[in-house]
């Protein structure tokens, strides 16, 4: 299935994306499970039968996407997860994932503007891959990680390369508000069952800036969920978004930033393509 996050008619609801269009789920199960976290907790067995059975409800050029997942309970961001992407920062490997936080207000949908702020105009980009978690645990084995698996969607982590070099500390640079675009949906396990096999690529105004394959990470999705799970609960509409590959704008020469009138697009295979204008504040 591939489920979204959307507003209509004024009304923030979530269902599931086909080729025709979105079925609702807000109004068959909206009262027992009033958003998608939730259904993602709950209503799996629920939404598989409204994907089988539902009519479609709207048209995808009728909705406005939001954030798949528009109030995870926490978002952690893993840097540095690609040797390509070591390589041009000149950072060193290290033994265990570099982790961030995002907030929530950071996230924007598909087709909604990633903000360029007043303050900075180093505005980068960073194709990822999401991992959304559907099943809460603490001190997950690897070898049990899918399980807790609800899907897999696209991220581009917006980045204030400016603001996050002013400490050792990324955070400032990662959550500027509505820098984070995220979508168009989630598609989940049952449909897309192996994570490993997948091409991502980011495109900025139609020319490609990043490109890689994801076995290439070197913390893998395993093990980013035992890592992140043995400090702190992982629980259901979490979201892990696992680090981008080489081709950052910061390191091309002459240096490549999104600036307002821009499109920026992250396109993983057999997931979708995530596509943001660049606007200023």
């Amino acid at each position: 299935m591939k489920l979204l996050s959307y507003r209509h008619g004024g009304q923030d609801c979530y269902g599931i994306a086909t080729d025709d269009g979105v079925i609702d789920a807000t109004r068959s199960l909206g009262d027992r499970f009033p958003d998608l976290k939730a259904a993602l907790a709950g209503g799996m067995a629920d939404l598989a039968a409204l994907a089988e059975g539902g009519t479609v409800d709207h048209g995808l050029d009728e909705i406005e996407f939001l954030p798949t997942i528009p109030n995870p309970d926490k978002i952690v961001c893993v840097g540095l997860n690609y040797a390509t992407h070591i390589k041009e920062t000149g950072r060193s490997d290290s033994d265990y994932p570099v982790l961030f936080t995002r907030f929530a207000n950071t996230q924007i949908g598909h087709q909604q503007p990633m903000i360029r702020p007043k303050n900075s105009d180093i505005f980068d980009y960073e194709g990822e891959m999401a991992v959304i978690i559907g099943k809460a645990g603490r001190h997950i084995a690897p070898e049990r990680a899918f399980d807790h698996i609800a899907g897999y969607a696209c991220y581009n982590d917006g980045t204030l390369r400016d603001w996050q070099r002013h400490t050792h500390q990324f955070i400032p640079g990662k959550n500027f508000t509505a820098t984070g675009g995220f979508g168009p949906w989630m598609v989940t396990t049952d449909e897309l069952t192996d994570p490993t096999t997948l091409t991502l690529a980011t495109r900025l105004n139609g020319d490609e800036m990043q490109r890689t394959t994801t076995d290439l990470m070197i913390f893998d999705i395993p093990f980013l969920i035992h890592y992140i799970s043995s400090f702190t609960e992982l629980v259901p509409g979490d979201v892990i978004p696992t680090g981008t590959p080489g081709g950052v704008g910061f390191k091309r020469t002459p240096p490549v930033y999104m600036k307002p009138g821009d499109t920026i697009e992250v396109e993983i295979s057999g997931i979708g393509t995530l596509t943001n204008p660049i606007a200023a504040e």
